[in-house]
């Protein structure tokens, strides 16, 4: 199998070259990506539990999807491609806002990515991918602000970052 690389950029988010994946990560150089809301007609957000195969941040979680855009990929053919690959479900994303940010994680790797978050509506149920994703629920934005004061832990510390970004959003947007 062929590894994927990312598309490393600069603050403007012009393509600055393509690196393998794991590589980036281990030398924490800034690299495209995607973050997606799934929002139910109930406004809860779809989270996703990560597999417990995942070589970081296993069985956390996290928001609906995220991964790396490919070269010549739209954000929205990315996250269209992938939200099919882990949820096996296909809606309509819009784009809503991109920002900056560095994780790192226990394990030596750090995530340096400016990402674009996207958001979607679909009320239906998933079908994961089980290489991808252990469960799912529904919850909503309070709920999820509220449990992740208590337990951090439980989420993936991009995740923490994002939401608080994406909650900032909604507090000064209509959805």
């Amino acid at each position: 199998m062929i590894e994927e690389k990312v598309i490393l950029v600069d603050r403007n988010d012009n393509q600055i070259g393509l690196m393998p994946k794991l590589e980036a990560h281990e030398k924490a150089l800034l690299h495209r990506a995607f973050s997606i809301f799934i929002l139910n007609d109930n406004k809860e957000i779809m989270l996703q539990q990560r597999a417990a195969n995942k070589y970081h941040s296993p069985l956390l979680w996290t928001n609906t999807c995220c991964s790396h855009q490919r070269e010549g990929e739209t954000n929205i053919e990315a996250g269209t491609r992938r939200l099919f690959d882990e949820m096996g479900f296909r809606t309509e994303l819009k784009e809503l806002f991109h920002f900056i940010y560095k994780a790192p994680f226990d394990n030596g790797l750090t995530e340096h990515e400016l990402d674009h978050v996207m958001i979607g509506w679909y009320n239906g149920e998933p079908e994961l991918n089980t290489e991808e994703a252990e469960d799912w629920k529904w919850m909503s934005v309070e709920d999820i602000k509220a449990d992740m004061a208590k337990h951090p832990e439980i989420y993936t510390v991009w995740f923490r970052i994002i939401f608080d970004e994406f909650y900032h959003y909604l507090e000064e947007h209509t959805l």
